[in-house]
């Protein structure tokens, strides 16, 4: 009996069309990973954390993506790194106290690369925004 209940339960899974699940606006690997144009707005995104816990949020992420980090200017809110052999500055700017925007766009203005190399590092921040910067203290 308890094997018919699974059966039937997969068949029923198995047989409801996608059209009348809700619909996910995924992106594929391969879309993340393949060069194309990407739009200017993909490449802002505004976050609800003060600059600068969003400047180092974004420092982590481009280190979690294991980018290289060739610059970095925390007076102004600016991080120059290298991802996939291009040069790309992340600056952050302040809204206010609690919201600030954070911009990735390419050095030399060719907005033809892999976006997944922006929307990692907004993930990562977005996945990561409830932790807070901690000063580490070392008795040297």
């Amino acid at each position: 009996m308890a094997r018919m209940i699974r059966l039937f339960i997969t068949a029923v899974f198995l047989l409801i069309p996608s059209a009348v699940l809700p619909q996910t606006q995924s992106v594929s690997l391969s879309t993340l990973v393949t060069v194309q144009n990407v739009p200017f707005e993909d490449c802002t995104h505004v976050f609800n954390m003060s600059a600068e816990n969003l400047f180092y949020l974004t420092i982590a992420s481009i280190n979690a993506n294991r980018f290289q980090i060739d610059e970095i200017q925390s007076k102004t809110g600016y991080i120059l790194f290298n991802a996939v052999n291009k040069e790309f500055l992340a600056s952050v700017v302040k809204f206010d106290n609690k919201t600030s925007l954070l911009r990735i766009t390419p050095t030399n203005n060719v907005y033809y690369f892999q976006p997944g190399i922006v929307l990692n590092i907004f993930r990562y921040i977005d996945l990561n925004i409830a932790e807070r910067p901690v000063s580490i203290k070392t008795n040297l």
